[in-house]
């Protein structure tokens, strides 16, 4: 089994892969669709997840840039949430 990632780094890869996927997670938050374990849990999934020099790389791309894409890559560990709450959001409208 592979040791998890520092916390604050997987918070912030995170953070970053919302932005870039255009998934608010303060209105997430904020309309019930995302709970503080939720976000806890997503976070932890970040730090077990071996793609970790892969993600570093696509959000500096990215990034840079400026290009916002609609979901996550295929190698997120968050990919489907990250959907799933964007989804949610927009369906609320």
């Amino acid at each position: 089994m592979k040791p998890l990632g520092d916390r604050t780094q997987h918070y912030w890869l995170a953070q970053r892969m919302a932005q870039l996927t255009q998934t608010d997670l303060v209105a997430a938050m904020t309309r019930a669709q995302l709970s503080q374990e939720d976000w806890a849990e997503m976070v932890e999934n970040c730090r077990g997840c071996d793609w970790e020099a892969g993600c570093y790389r696509y959000l500096t791309a990215h990034e840079r840039d400026a290009c916002s894409e609609e979901r996550a890559p295929a190698p997120c560990v968050n990919k489907d949430r990250f959907k799933r709450l964007k989804d949610a959001l927009e369906a609320q409208g």
